[in-house]
């Protein structure tokens, strides 16, 4: 049951990282693919039906990790909650940068909130891969199970380490990037005219330098922590996921080459799996390492509630995931094609 609860929030922040990944980006590249009013309305058209629906998936991340792993809850916020505040306040930012900006037929008022959604969603999507960073690099955990860490110290990712150092700030570019390709691939699946060849070159530009900085990022990765690939070492089914990652970003590359943007998005939708698959493959059984002591790391199976609970949670968030699934197909099977400018909203 442990194991099965720690594939469940995995598949829960990969669910929410594909499909809230593409708003972000679509706020990233805002300001890049779109020069004109009708062109950040039509970004904006994009994502509307989809975006806040999106973010279902964090909340029930969140709420899965409450009762399967409570320790490991408790040890976290414990130790993140300065930057969880501004993850939460870049996530409020964001909501009210695409609800208000057209409350007020101003244009310094609807430049205002097209810039806190542009900035808001690049600080967001830097903070989120900037947390992944410190779950595989460790925290300073002890016996207590609890622990704090400043902002930054020395930007090594040794000794007193803080939430910000050249590994987690690198992992934060990557998910920046990896985002901005994302979003790019979605406005051009969803638009037309002159903000999609825009999304399209971004896409490709972007794609470039995500592939550099993905080869960069597992070097570093395995410097600062090596022991991410004995998992691989001892079950050689793993090397699957690498391919996927390898195979997405080739097949993405391809389609955005021959102008295919539902293949560019789902290729690179692969990508994104198979890279955050990638990561709890080499992670488990660890769900938080140690950088005291790796008898301090907390494990599926010392962070677990009872066995009781967990078979009993199972039923409920069966019928959830399987409601929430049959929504979001529905959702996005209603909204499909491209979208236009004709009627009111956004």
């Amino acid at each position: 049951m442990e194991t099965f609860w720690f594939v469940g929030v995995a598949l829960m922040l990969t669910v929410y990282v594909v499909l809230d990944g593409f708003d972000l980006g679509a706020g990233i590249i805002h300001h890049v693919a779109a020069r004109t009013e009708e062109e950040r309305r039509g970004i904006l058209r994009a994502i509307g039906p989809v975006w806040d629906g999106n973010e279902v998936w964090l909340i029930g991340a969140g709420g899965t990790l409450f009762f399967s792993f409570p320790v490991l809850y408790a040890a976290s916020f414990s130790g993140f909650y300065l930057p969880l505040m501004m993850v939460l306040w870049l996530l409020m930012l964001r909501a009210l940068g695409i609800e208000l900006r057209g409350h007020v037929d101003d244009p310094l008022w609807r430049r205002f909130w097209d810039f806190t959604f542009a900035g808001s969603s690049a600080a967001l999507a830097m903070f989120l891969g900037a947390a992944l960073g410190n779950v595989i690099r460790g925290v300073p955990l002890g016996a207590e199970r609890v622990f704090f860490e400043p902002l930054w110290t020395d930007f090594l990712p040794i000794g007193r380490t803080g939430i910000l150092d050249w590994y987690t700030v690198l992992t934060g570019i990557v998910a920046f990037a990896a985002l901005a390709v994302h979003g790019a691939n979605y406005i051009a699946l969803k638009t037309e005219g002159n903000v999609q060849m825009r999304a399209r070159q971004v896409g490709q530009r972007a794609g470039w330098g995500f592939t550099v900085l993905v080869a960069i990022s597992l070097v570093a990765t395995l410097q600062v922590r090596p022991d991410m690939i004995g998992n691989y070492r001892a079950y050689a089914w793993g090397w699957l996921i690498p391919l996927m990652v390898v195979g997405g970003l080739a097949g993405m590359h391809h389609a955005r080459l021959r102008q295919r943007d539902l293949a560019a998005f789902l290729f690179f939708s692969a990508c994104l799996v198979g890279m955050l698959g990638g990561v709890a493959f080499g992670l488990y059984p660890r769900v938080l390492p140690s950088t005291l002591d790796p008898s301090f790391d907390l494990t599926v199976w010392n962070s677990a509630a009872q066995s009781y609970g967990l078979r009993v949670g199972l039923i409920w968030w069966s019928i959830a995931s399987a409601l929430a699934a049959v929504y979001f197909i529905y959702l996005y099977r209603s909204f499909r094609g491209k979208v236009t400018l004709e009627g009111d909203g956004y």
